[in-house]
């Protein structure tokens, strides 16, 4: 196939609309099910690229869930604890710790449940049988993967009344070095991105503090990895393998940094006891469920817990979650890496990186200011690295 129709662009009006190959190749994909759109291939294609190479790169399978053209997280194929499992919602998944290609996605869909709602997924590695029963019981728009067991492709053809979108792709595929994209009629012509990134970009560590350990290096290369696939600025942090926070999109870099760092507490403190044991109604769905949480944890639009709104969702009303609480559990964290896809302007980066725990860092450096933030770091004890790779994505 070397073209395909889509049923439009980004919104129902952009008419006509396709992918094809300029080349006259074949797409280096089959629809196996469903009728992906615009959208769903742009991240079908940014979100495998980022699992080819997190795979390629650290060796572990690997998966992401993606949406609107950016990553809500990555995650290697990692075992979960007990009480991660309970926090992600998959405490109940038979013969999940014997697919690391499920507990990557696992850790993927669970860090940010809120934005993960009808994601893209990629997978690094065939999908098999747990892999595909944990996408089915999720609100998803598609996935993407090398192949599918016969069993995992049975599963996942049932999902959304058999239209959901399962597109499988050729991981022996290389594309052109250059790529070109049209903007108002002209036409952008580049070089593409093909850096691969390793421990070599961690090798100029700047800090008095230069102790690096392994597990470290590894959440730094997911965040850097991760980052290369996300609309910039952005900014990630990493934990046990997985993203655990990303901002994205966002004009200035200290608003990335509290984005990306208000979204890993989030993952944190879902793991917090007063969360894993609020006592919900059985009728209440998983989505309900995540908003509840959030709000729970963040008190955004409603307190869940005043009279009047307690009884909607749990059984009895659970103790108000304090900031003192919160603020406590968060203090006793540490070792949490941390990426930007550009330098630093500001110390204000490397403060609110501390409040969320943050031990490591990757950022290219290049500032005029490099001297302050390089200070900011030593005074907390931060490790930081200075790749010389900017990472934009746009």
């Amino acid at each position: 196939m070397q073209s395909f129709e889509l049923k439009y662009g980004c919104n129902p009006h952009q008419k006509p609309a396709r992918v094809f190959m300029e080349d006259g190749r074949e797409l280096p994909f089959e629809i196996l099910s469903g009728r992906p759109g615009y959208i769903n291939f742009l991240d079908a294609l940014n979100s495998w690229q980022l699992v080819s190479e997190l795979k390629a790169a650290l060796g572990l399978p690997c998966a992401a869930s993606f949406k609107h053209v950016s990553p809500t997280s990555a995650a290697l194929g990692l075992p979960l604890s007990d009480r991660l499992k309970k926090a992600c919602f998959v405490d109940d998944i038979e013969g999940l710790d014997d697919s690391p290609l499920a507990c990557a996605y696992a850790r993927a869909r669970g860090t940010d449940r809120m934005s993960s709602f009808g994601d893209w997924v990629a997978l690094s590695d065939t999908c098999d049988l747990v892999t595909a029963k944990l996408l089915k019981r999720e609100v998803s728009d598609g996935v993407i993967a090398p192949d599918y067991t016969p069993e995992a492709l049975e599963i996942l053809r049932q999902k959304r009344k058999g239209n959901y979108n399962i597109v499988k792709i050729n991981p022996d595929y290389v594309p052109a070095p250059v790529e070109h994209k049209q903007v108002f009629g002209v036409t952008f012509e580049q070089g593409r991105n093909d850096i691969l990134i390793g421990r070599e970009q961690l090798g100029q560590v700047v800090t008095e503090n230069k102790d690096l350990p392994e597990s470290a290096a590894r959440d730094l290369i997911v965040a850097l990895i991760t980052l290369k696939y996300t609309q910039s600025n952005s900014v990630c942090f990493a934990s046990q393998g997985q993203a655990i926070g990303v901002g994205a999109g966002q004009q200035s870099r200290v608003h990335c940094t509290r984005l990306a760092g208000s979204k890993a507490d989030t993952w944190h403190l879902r793991q917090h006891d007063k969360v894993l044991s609020l006592p919900f109604l059985p009728t209440l769905g998983r989505p309900d469920r995540d908003n509840v949480i959030d709000g729970y944890i963040n008190g955004n639009e409603e307190d869940v817990t005043a009279e009047g709104n307690w009884q909607k969702y749990f059984t009895e009303r659970p103790e108000p979650f304090t900031q003192e609480e919160k603020r406590t559990y968060l203090d006793s964290l540490s070792g949490v890496a941390l990426g930007s896809d550009a330098f630093f302007p500001f110390s204000d980066n490397i403060e609110r990186a501390h409040a969320s725990g943050v031990s490591y860092i990757s950022q290219p450096g290049g500032s005029i200011r490099d001297d302050l933030v390089i200070d900011c770091c030593n005074r907390y004890g931060i490790v930081m690295a200075m790749s010389g790779l900017r990472l934009f994505h746009h």
